[in-house]
């Protein structure tokens, strides 16, 4: 059985304008395949541009040129706002400061259940609390975690808040 690619990164370029006429490479024509069902790292010393590419793929930044491919569609092509909104669903990344990430206003549960809510993926509040359950215990947490902020928690528990709010929407790929 062939393996089906689920990620494709052609000659990727991420550059950025730093004052009058200087440009940041950042991401300079990287090309690499992921697999469905594969575990993949890039790898690199700080400051390589590892983050800028993973945020590259998401569309967190539009890219200088090159292709990203999932399941065959490009990323960065023109899209109506239901399909960004499904791309968006599939493709998830969970970030390296999880407490920059993290909505200070919210409470976890609502964190972790803001993606449920955009697309819909619970059909009750009992439904929606009971995925946030799941998620907390799933990452090591319990349920008394739903109604904190995320001030109270440790970087070690934030991050686990993070992966939670990631796996929340069911994604078929994620970045972290």
């Amino acid at each position: 059985m062939a393996r089906q690619k689920l990620l494709e990164v052609k000659n990727l370029k991420q550059y950025f304008q730093v004052g009058r006429g200087k440009v940041v490479k950042a991401v300079d024509g990287i090309t690499f395949d992921i697999y469905k069902g594969e575990t993949f790292g890039l790898v690199g010393e700080s400051g390589c541009g590892k983050s800028t590419t993973g945020r590259t793929i998401i569309r967190l930044y539009e890219a200088t040129e090159g292709e990203v491919l999932f399941n065959g569609v490009n990323v960065h092509g023109k899209k109506s706002k239901k399909e960004l909104k499904e791309l968006n669903r599939k493709m998830q990344m969970i970030f390296q400061d999880p407490y920059a990430s993290l909505n200070p206003r919210m409470t976890v549960a609502d964190i972790i259940a803001e993606g449920i809510d955009i697309h819909g993926l619970a059909k009750t509040k009992e439904e929606r609390m009971q995925r946030v359950y799941e998620l907390l215990e799933t990452v090591g947490l319990n349920r008394e975690h739903a109604n904190r902020y995320p001030h109270e928690f440790s970087g070690g528990q934030r991050q686990r808040i993070g992966i939670a709010r990631a796996l929340a929407v069911e994604p078929e790929f994620i970045i972290a």
